[in-house]
């Protein structure tokens, strides 16, 4: 097998392996940082409604909050298609590339992406005509149901592009390109927290729309930020030149299926579990959820470092074993594993220190700050065993070893937190109880993750 020029050499020291991950993984945190800040965005701004804002939509910040939340829990279940497919994408053009087959890894592109482009419109069918009954299905209460309906329907509009968007970034950071992805949810970003400013409160003389003008700027910011990347992989990038031959590459296909399937039955589980998890915390109030929400949003800031070291060591471990070299591939993902490591269990100490403080930034509710004060303690508590998750799971998707992920949500979030929840819930522990089930479940699936990969059964799965 080929090996290109790119690919880690067997004699790598220490200090260049270092260098090689901090390269990859560094951009990657950073565009982490900025695809969650569009959800981030929504939260903030329709969590501090001015009072001109309440007056003219009839509705208040908690209310909002909960619209919102809600409705992002069926937007991460369709994005769970476009996970499965970018999860195979990634693993197969990293181990073309580590094998210097560019040709190969530009088929797994264009397949990829018509692939993407079904799946977007399955989704935008869904949130078009399913989202009453889907808001509904979570508890929702009737307040609640209209301004979810409301956001998931406009968000909708813009899946197609999105899945492009999402699909063409893991292609790229599957090449090693992890600059293109930040440059490009940049972009996102600027574009949807200036619409979103002007729409949320009316700024600068913009109508007021509330939870429909953060959605409008979300739609709009992901759809343009897929349609520029395209765009990008046409004219040529990092490797690519994206054609516009439509015709399906059925081996290619079914590669991405094999290994893309079961990260999609990962994200399947753990989402359907989600969702019977999302209806217990609706069940004690609004005020809960929302202040459930408003953690969930500050603590996906914590684990960005996690999702980007999982990027780092997906990439490496599959270039590396693409070059025949799977010492290499597990001194890498070690490596990534330290990293970000260090920077969760840093920012988890600041998440425990100061957790009033942090509520208080993202809700101007008091009640909702104070209701959630202890779960965002519990939540920095976590974060080391949330590194070793992501990342060592990140690890083994690059190898081509989706499977493992997938039965450790079945073990773990299925078995342990949901009984849990419903006995703590039972117990009058409230949203306290609700988190240190989740806690108990984050440190079960760290254990489970370092297990596989420490065995090294996933050095010899076939992709």
């Amino acid at each position: 097998m080929a090996t290109s020029s790119s690919a880690a050499p067997a004699t790598m020291s220490p200090v260049q392996r270092r260098r090689r991950v901090l390269r990859l993984a560094l951009p990657a945190v950073a565009e982490q940082v900025l695809n969650t800040l569009v959800g981030i965005t929504d939260v903030f701004l329709v969590g501090h409604l001015t009072a001109l804002a309440v007056t003219q939509l009839g509705y208040t910040s908690a209310t909002a909050l909960a619209g919102v939340g809600l409705a992002n829990q069926m937007v991460w279940l369709v994005t769970v298609f476009f996970m499965a497919t970018s999860i195979g994408s990634t693993a197969l053009i990293a181990r073309a590339k580590g094998a210097g087959d560019i040709a190969q890894a530009n088929r797994v592109l264009r397949q990829s992406l018509i692939v993407g482009v079904v799946m977007g419109l399955i989704a935008t069918a869904f949130g078009t005509f399913l989202a009453p009954s889907a808001m509904r299905a979570l508890g929702a209460e009737e307040a609640v149901i209209p301004l979810g309906v409301t956001f998931l329907n406009i968000v909708a509009i813009g899946f197609v592009p999105a899945a492009l968007l999402f699909i063409g970034n893991a292609a790229l950071r599957g090449m090693g390109d992890t600059r293109t992805p930040l440059f490009v949810m940049l972009g996102v970003n600027v574009t949807n927290i200036v619409l979103s400013v002007l729409l949320v409160n009316g700024s600068l003389g913009a109508p007021i729309l509330g939870v429909a003008g953060a959605a409008i700027g979300s739609a709009i910011a992901r759809g343009g930020g897929g349609i520029f990347l395209v765009g990008l992989l046409m004219r040529g990038r990092s490797g690519f030149r994206l054609s516009l031959n439509i015709r399906p590459d059925w081996d290619i296909l079914r590669r991405i299926v094999k290994i893309g399937a079961p990260s999609g039955g990962e994200q399947l589980v753990f989402q359907g579990a989600l969702l019977v998890f999302v209806r217990f915390v609706t069940g004690i109030s609004t005020v809960a959820y929302a202040a459930h929400n408003v953690v969930i949003h500050i603590e996906s800031l914590s684990f960005l470092p996690g999702m980007g070291y999982a990027v780092a060591a997906s990439t490496l471990v599959g270039q590396s074993l693409g070059a025949e070299d799977p010492r290499e591939a597990r001194a890498s993902a070690y490596e990534a594993l330290l990293q970000g490591g260090i920077m969760m269990t840093v920012l988890g100490m600041i998440m425990m220190i100061f957790p009033q403080h942090l509520m208080s930034l993202f809700v101007g509710d008091p009640a909702i700050a104070a209701t959630g004060t202890v779960a965002m303690f519990i939540a920095g508590m976590v974060q080391p065993f949330l590194a070793v998750n992501f990342i060592l799971s990140g690890a083994l998707r690059g190898a081509g070893d989706t499977r493992w992920p997938l039965y450790t949500k079945i073990i773990s979030v299925w078995g342990i937190r949901l009984p849990l929840v419903m006995l703590l819930l039972y117990l009058g522990f409230g949203l306290t109880g609700v988190w240190i089930a989740m806690a108990i479940d984050f440190a079960v699936q760290a254990a489970l993750a370092f297990w596989r990969f420490h065995s090294g059964k996933w050095q010899s799965v076939v992709v």
